[in-house]
């Protein structure tokens, strides 16, 4: 069984999005193993500089290349990246499915520059913007979707 990874700056504190997420979680249990993991997201002061960003994005980065999975497949989301259909979303899963997956979403000012640049995709759930709990509901349902496509399952239309 595929082992996928979904590392998360920050916290789900609303009931709706904790809600949300348990059920992705326990949908995609037939598919995958699937681990989710957290890490304090740093909080700048209100109205930060650029600098004090670049501080607090620099010190989750170290946190959170501690917890990449050895030679894991790294997807990095944000707004910068590219923008898959569901359809080709589940054919690079295919591509990769000899590496176990790591899904990074960052916080509310988003990742570090060299958390990107390890990554092998990074990609753009909409050239919108999201909060980045909402983010983690939309990537566990694409990728419980994408596991639908790529199994023939009746989901996705």
């Amino acid at each position: 069984m595929r082992k996928i990874t979904v590392l998360c700056v920050g916290r789900l504190k609303e009931k709706f999005y904790i809600d949300a997420a348990a059920e992705y979680v326990k949908r995609l249990s037939r598919f995958c193993d699937l681990k989710i993991l957290e890490i304090p997201e740093s909080r700048p002061p209100v109205h930060p500089s650029p600098a004090q960003i670049e501080t607090a994005l620099l010190k989750e980065s170290v946190i959170l290349k501690s917890k990449f999975p050895a030679d894991a497949y790294i997807i990095s989301l944000c707004i910068e990246g590219k923008a898959l259909s569901s359809v080709d979303f589940a054919a690079k899963l295919l591509e990769t499915s000899a590496r176990p997956l790591l899904f990074i979403i960052g916080g509310s000012y988003g990742l570090h520059e060299s958390i990107k640049n390890l990554s092998d995709l990074k990609l753009s759930m909409s050239d919108m913007t999201f909060p980045h709990h909402l983010a983690r509901v939309m990537a566990l349902e694409q990728i419980y979707r994408a596991c639908q496509i790529n199994s023939g399952g009746e989901y996705h239309k």
